[in-house]
């Protein structure tokens, strides 16, 4: 018996249907927070998932049973609870490895957000500067390029720009059409030979739009640069294979993915890994070190320094277990019906105007949009979702991390309505019922 054959599981079940789908009221069913009334036993009405989605009760007491019954330090104990802890940690990685289709457990590195993860690969390149031989191709200078799009959040924006500043490489990035999608007349222009890295989003979080991953990797690629692909918004909602993508390192967080806050993960190629500097250092990422000098241990320790995030590690892995239970291929057609019903549903709300791709096609469960009142003034997304929230609705407001896109349509911010595998039509039309509301309110 091993260690995980002594450990019990904690139990999961599974709406999915034979031959693909599932039962969306009964997947609400597992997520206990869907069933709170708020506002005076107004129903919620959750529709904030691309900020951080609920929780499922697999993902809840796979965390309880861990700090219940295995709570220790991983990869230092000879003791029962630190054997188990650890063979837990790594089972997740196992898991989310298996999840995204990488060749190798060790390509998979355990951050505690998508901005970790990819700051991790900026300040390599940072690092570089400094390091041997081996991490000539992480190293930028005056005359390099760092490539990224105008629809990037923050997180894969600012630490980019920082990396230019550090290194003396400029930053360019891909423009925006005005329908929301990637602007590539002149890519070839953009991404250059002076190219070291391409930095880009999957999915947006703040236009839904789907990038063309194929596209810019083939361009990347030609001109020998890295690519890093933001994949926050796209691994908890459609299937993802990362040798397919064919990018050379992939971040997103467990917290859009059903699983705990504080655990994110970046995949980098294991050659690249290899030979890539490390980022933090301290305890657990060496393999030797004296009073002159450290040695580091292999990937993907050498990027996990310090004591892990033990319990969000086995809540992800418990997400990854629920998602593949309901099944990616059915979790993106579900999500993909309830866009294209909320985008034909806003359409008919007056004074409505779509941040964004106005159909379906290529596109997320992200829609971003402003609003004018019955008087034809614009009004401000705050007011938009106050209001929205009086009547249990939950969406979010602002630029979302994102100004650069607010500017790009000259809008101070937007409000965001976001589904996930749980959403339903009937919370679409509570949305579309209260916009109503919103804009009679504000006539004249």
């Amino acid at each position: 018996m091993t260690m995980t054959d002594a450990m019990p599981s904690p139990t999961r079940r599974t709406a999915a249907q034979p031959g693909g789908g599932y039962d969306v009221d009964q997947v609400r069913k597992d997520f206990p927070i869907l069933a709170r009334r708020v506002h005076d036993g107004r129903p919620l009405v959750y529709l904030d998932s691309a900020a951080s989605s609920q929780k499922p009760t697999a993902v809840l007491d796979a965390e309880r049973d861990y700090y219940e019954l295995h709570n220790a330090n991983v990869h230092r104990g000879i003791h029962v609870l630190a054997e188990e802890a650890t063979a837990l940690y790594e089972s997740a990685r196992d898991r989310v490895a298996a999840f995204i289709g990488a060749p190798g457990r060790d390509e998979v590195v355990f951050t505690k957000n998508s901005s970790e993860a990819l700051n991790l690969v900026a300040y390599a390149m940072s690092n570089a500067a400094t390091a041997g031989p081996e991490a000539e191709r992480f190293r930028l200078g005056p005359g390099d390029e760092v490539v990224i799009t105008e629809m990037e959040h923050h997180s894969n924006l600012v630490p980019w720009q920082m990396l230019c500043q550090r290194t003396g490489a400029a930053l360019r990035w891909i423009g925006l059409t005005d329908d929301g999608r990637l602007d590539l007349a002149d890519v070839e222009k953009v991404i250059t030979e002076r190219a070291k890295v391409v930095s880009f989003v999957h999915q947006s979080n703040i236009l839904g739009t789907v990038n063309p991953v194929a596209t810019l990797v083939d361009r990347a690629r030609a001109v020998g640069a890295l690519t890093v692909l933001d994949a926050s918004q796209s691994v908890p909602h459609m299937p993802i294979d990362v040798t397919a993508l064919g990018v050379d390192f992939l971040a997103f967080t467990g917290h859009k993915m059903c699983g705990p806050t504080g655990i994110g993960v970046l995949w980098g190629r294991g050659e690249l890994l290899a030979v890539m500097p490390p980022f933090l250092g301290g305890g657990e990422m060496i393999e030797v070190v004296t009073m002159e000098a450290s040695t580091y241990a292999v990937p993907p320790h050498r990027f996990e320094a310090g004591t892990p995030m033990i319990a969000q590690a086995v809540g992800l892995g418990a997400a990854v277990d629920y998602l593949t239970d309901l099944g990616m291929d059915a979790i993106a057609a579900h999500e993909h019906d309830i866009t294209a019903y909320a985008l034909d549903q806003l359409a008919t709300v007056p004074g409505l105007r779509i941040i964004g791709p106005p159909d379906a096609v290529d596109r997320g469960g992200a829609v971003s949009f402003v609003l004018t009142g019955s008087d034809n003034r614009p009004l401000h997304p705050h007011d938009v979702g106050q209001l929205l929230d009086e009547r249990g609705i939950a969406v979010r407001v602002g630029h979302h991390c994102a100004r650069p896109v607010c500017l790009r349509y000259g809008v101070p911010a937007t409000t965001r309505a976001s589904f996930h595998l749980y959403s339903t039509r009937g919370e679409v039309d509570a949305l579309v019922e209260g916009l109503g509301h919103v804009r009679r309110f504000f006539g004249t």
